[in-house]
C-alpha cells in the first residue's frame, strides 16, 4: 500500500490496511484515496452488475440471468425478481428499510473506522458497485462528514445492517432532486446529511444496482469496534504490565519466578514476554527480593506470567482475526470476473460475523482476567496483613488512604464479569428464518470495548496505589527503583504535579488518560526501551 502517514494520504488498494493506518483514520482524520488499480477492478465489476441489471446477461435459457440483489428482493424475498422499470429504486428502498439502528449514537472515531472498512472492502474490486461510492467515502472522510450511526439493532448477520444503512442515509439521496434523509456530524454540529455533505461541498449519490447491499452488507462495525480494542489492549497490556512491575517492588516480591529458564519449561509465548517485560521494567530495584528467606509470592504477583502472558496470547488471537477482516470482502454476492462460469455473481456467507464475535468474546474473558488480577494485588497493597509492612489502606497522615479506590476497582472488575457472557453463544433467527443463525457479533464487540474500558481504569488505580506504596517505601529509606518503575513512577508524579491530590477519583481518570493515549507507556519505554507488545506477534 501507498501510504506516509502523517505527509500523504493513506491509498485503498482492498488488501494491505494495518491497525495503524485505521488508527490514523478514525482518529487522528489522516486523508484516504482509493488506488487506481482497486479503482479499475471496482469499475470492470460494476459493468458487469449494470449489464445483469439491464437484463443483458443471458441465463442459458433464452432469459435475464437473475442475480441476488441486482434483480431480485433480498433476503427471504431473493426469488422475487424485480421489474427492470423498479430496479432503479431497489437499493434506495434497502437503505431506508435497513436504517432502522436505536440508542446512543456510536463515537465519531468508531463511525469513521467503520466507514474506512467499508471502502476498503469495496475497493477489492468484487462487490460491484462504481469507483465513485468508494471515492466519495473518502471525500467523506477527509472532509470530516461522519453519519450518525446509532449503536444497537444489529445481529452481525448480514453483516452490520443497520448501522451500515445509516451511513448509506447520508452517503446517498434516492433521486437526484430528493436530499438524503440521515444525520451527520461536521464541524462538531449535528446536520441532516444532505446539509452536511452540502457544507462539505460534497453530492450525495443516487445508488446503482446493487450498491445499497454493497453498502450495508458487511461487518464493518464489528471490526471498527474490534480493531480499535485491538490496539488500544495492546497499549494496555503494556501498561498492566507496568503497574504489576510497580506493585511487585512495593511488595518486595521475589524475582525467580521470573527467571527465562523457568519460563522455557512451558513455552507459552504470552508468557514469555510478560517475564522478560517484568525483568526489563524491574532491572535495578533494591526492594526486589530484599525480604531474607521470602521463597516466593501470593499468585498475584507469582502467577502474573501465566495469567497476563494467556492474556496477551488471548489478545494476539483477536487481533489476528481482525488484522484479516481489515482487508476482507464482507459482501453478497461477491463478483468473480474470472470464473468460468457466466454467472459471475456467487451467494456466499462472508457477511457473518461469527469469525469476529468468537474474537471479541474471547478478548473480553481476557481482559476480564487482566482487571481482575489488577484488583487483586491492589488489595494486597492496601491491606495491612499482606502488604509486607505498608501501612494499612496506604494510609499516610490525616487521609483515609485508598480504601475506595480499592472498591471502585472491584465494582469495575465486577462489571467487567457482567459484561463477558459470550454473545456469540447466542442467536435469534430473522429475516423469516431465511438467516435462521446470527452471529451477535457486534454486542460482544461493543461489549469488548466497554471492558477494556473499565479494565483500563483498574489498571490505572493499581498504578496510583503502587505509587502510594513506592513513596511509603521511600520514606523508610532511599530504595533504588527498578529501571522501569522509576520512570512510571516519575510520570505519575508529573500527571499530579506531585505525589498526592486531595481528589482520587480525578487522579484515576488522569492516569487512565495517559494509559489510553499511550503517554504513560511512552514514557517507561524512553528508559526501558521498547516493551514487547501484543500486535507484535
Amino acid at each position: 500500500m501507498e501510504t506516509t502517514l502523517g505527509t500523504d494520504a493513506i491509498v485503498l488498494d482492498g488488501s494491505s490496511l494495518d491497525f495503524a493506518q485505521l488508527v490514523a483514520v478514525a482518529r487522528r482524520g489522516e486523508r484516504v484515496r482509493l488506488a487506481p488499480g482497486a479503482r479499475e477492478r471496482m469499475a470492470a465489476s460494476a459493468d458487469w452488475v449494470a449489464r445483469a441489471a439491464e437484463g443483458r446477461l443471458d441465463d442459458g435459457h433464452g432469459g435475464a440471468l437473475s442475480v441476488y440483489g441486482v434483480n431480485t428482493g433480498y433476503g427471504s424475498l431473493a426469488r422475487v425478481r424485480i421489474e427492470p422499470d423498479r430496479i432503479r429504486d431497489l437499493s434506495w428502498n434497502l437503505v431506508r428499510s435497513h436504517a432502522a439502528g436505536v440508542g446512543p449514537e456510536l463515537p465519531v472515531p468508531v463511525v469513521r473506522a467503520m466507514m474506512l472498512l467499508r471502502a476498503n472492502a469495496l475497493a477489492k474490486g468484487a462487490s460491484g458497485c462504481r469507483p465513485v461510492l468508494v471515492e466519495r467515502l473518502c471525500e467523506m472522510l477527509d472532509a470530516g462528514v461522519t453519519p450518525a450511526v446509532p449503536s444497537r439493532g444489529s445481529c452481525g448477520s448480514s453483516g452490520d445492517l443497520a448501522p451500515l444503512a445509516h451511513l448509506g442515509l447520508v452517503l446517498f439521496r434516492g433521486t437526484p432532486e430528493a436530499p438524503g434523509e440521515g444525520a451527520a456530524w461536521f464541524r462538531g454540529e449535528r446536520l441532516p446529511g444532505s446539509e452536511a455533505m452540502r457544507r462539505a461541498g460534497l453530492e450525495q449519490l443516487v445508488p446503482g444496482p446493487k450498491e445499497g447491499l454493497a453498502v450495508t452488507n458487511g461487518a464493518q462495525l464489528t471490526c471498527a469496534l474490534l480493531a480499535l480494542a485491538c490496539h488500544d489492549a495492546d497499549v494496555l497490556v503494556r501498561a498492566a504490565e507496568i503497574a504489576c512491575a510497580m506493585s511487585w517492588e512495593a511488595l518486595r516480591g521475589v524475582s525467580r519466578a521470573l527467571h527465562p529458564d523457568v519460563h522455557a519449561l512451558r513455552p507459552f509465548p504470552g508468557a514469555i514476554a510478560c517475564a522478560a517485560n517484568l525483568r526489563r521494567l524491574l532491572a535495578g530495584s533494591a526492594l526486589v527480593d530484599s525480604v531474607p528467606d521470602k521463597v516466593q509470592d501470593a499468585y498475584s504477583l507469582r502467577c502474573a506470567p501465566q495469567v497476563l502472558g494467556a492474556v496477551r496470547d488471548a489478545l494476539a488471537y483477536a487481533a489476528r482475526q481482525a488484522r484479516v477482516e481489515l482487508n476482507a470482502v464482507t459482501d453478497n454476492p461477491v463478483v468473480l470476473l474470472h470464473a468460468d462460469d457466466p454467472n459471475k455473481a456467487f451467494s456466499a456467507g462472508l457477511f457473518h460475523g461469527e469469525p469476529l464475535g468468537f474474537a471479541a468474546d474471547h478478548m473480553k474473558l481476557a481482559l476480564v482476567e487482566l482487571a481482575g488480577i489488577a484488583e487483586r494485588r491492589v488489595y494486597r497493597l492496601t491491606t495491612g496483613a499482606l502488604s509486607s509492612r505498608l501501612p494499612p489502606l496506604l494510609r499516610d497522615g490525616p487521609h483515609l488512604g485508598l480504601v475506595i479506590p480499592q472498591a471502585v476497582a472491584a465494582g469495575l472488575v465486577a462489571e467487567c464479569r457482567q459484561l463477558a457472557w459470550p454473545n456469540s453463544a447466542d442467536s435469534i433467527p430473522t429475516c423469516e428464518d431465511q438467516e435462521d443463525h446470527v452471529a451477535m457479533s457486534t454486542a460482544a464487540a461493543r461489549r469488548a470495548a466497554e471492558v477494556l474500558d473499565n479494565a483500563r481504569r483498574v489498571v490505572a488505580i493499581e498504578i496510583l496505589a503502587a505509587s502510594h506504596a513506592l513513596w511509603l517505601r521511600r520514606r523508610d529509606g532511599a530504595p533504588r527503583l527498578g529501571e522501569g518503575t522509576g520512570a512510571a513512577l516519575a510520570a505519575v508524579e508529573h500527571l499530579l504535579e506531585g505525589q498526592t491530590a486531595p481528589d482520587p477519583g480525578s487522579d484515576i481518570e488522569r492516569v487512565q488518560a495517559a494509559i489510553a493515549d499511550g503517554h504513560l507507556v511512552a514514557e517507561v519505554e524512553a528508559v526501558t526501551g521498547p516493551l514487547e507488545g501484543v500486535l507484535d506477534v
